[in-house]
């Protein structure tokens, strides 16, 4: 049993890890390094550099928003997040194996979770796809992370399942890990938009004068600001409150 749960958090940390590499290609502007899906210039490894490119290489070039010449840095940074999705793709395979083997007739729940994580995972491949096809559409993009959201709090249900401890039913900490969450989770969806208001002035500035970028921003910018110091506030308060349980003294270190 134990060896199951530390598998089921590495993948927790693995998602998470994932979602960090997604950060990296948005703020590097790397989503379109890799202009095909799945493979990068029609090539299944991608190149080091120019001269590497395939003869029909423009065909690819044409579909970038951001920079119609070839960047080895944005390209190997796509490939790499690529990678790493396709690593959790196969370590969640193993999780759902294994759950097979060691829940489906003594706590099926578990068991389903596990299946509807890799369902979950499958999903969020077709829509990795989907986004580098829209030429990183912000809809999807933005979609693209509140799913990866929901494949982290899959292996958490399960972890909570298969915890020995008895849940804590206090009514107003739930109600504010609840405010928290719908806030964390607004606060990216305002990030998102404020992120698309950025690429449309950048592309008008011909992604030049740099300092002009935030003074184009609208009000969802002030929106964003102030959320950040109410999710800050929120958290910080449920950690506060957290330490008066013993049982949650790891999660309230970890949720600061």
């Amino acid at each position: 049993m134990q060896a199951y749960i530390r598998y089921t958090k590495f993948i927790l940390v693995f998602v998470f890890i994932v979602i960090a590499a997604g950060g990296i290609v948005r703020t590097t502007q790397s989503g379109m390094g890799c202009p095909d899906w799945p493979r990068c210039f029609g090539m299944w490894i991608p190149p080091t550099e120019a001269s590497q490119l395939p003869a029909d290489f423009e065909k690819y070039l044409s579909k970038q928003d951001i920079d119609h010449t070839f960047n080895v840095y944005h390209t190997w940074i796509e490939y790499i997040n690529r990678l790493l999705g396709a690593l959790l793709g196969l370590f969640i395979i193993i999780h759902v194996a294994w759950s097979y083997r060691k829940f489906f007739t003594s706590h099926r729940s578990i068991f389903w979770w596990s299946f509807g994580l890799l369902l979950l995972t499958g999903f969020q491949g077709w829509l990795g796809k989907r986004v580098v096809d829209a030429n990183l559409a912000v809809v999807k993009i933005t979609t693209h992370m509140l799913v990866a959201l929901l494949i982290a709090a899959i292996p958490i249900i399960i972890l909570r399942l298969l915890s020995s401890h008895k849940p804590v039913i206090q009514k107003q900490l739930v109600v504010l890990a609840n405010i928290a969450l719908v806030l964390i989770t607004l606060q990216i969806v305002v990030g998102t938009e404020v992120r698309e208001q950025i690429d449309i002035i950048s592309k008008n500035l011909n992604y030049e004068q740099r300092s002009l970028w935030i003074q184009g921003l609208n009000y969802w910018f002030k929106i964003h600001q102030l959320m950040s110091w109410l999710v800050a506030g929120s958290s910080v308060y449920l950690f506060w409150k957290a330490l008066s349980f013993q049982q949650l003294h790891s999660v309230a270190y970890w949720l600061l």
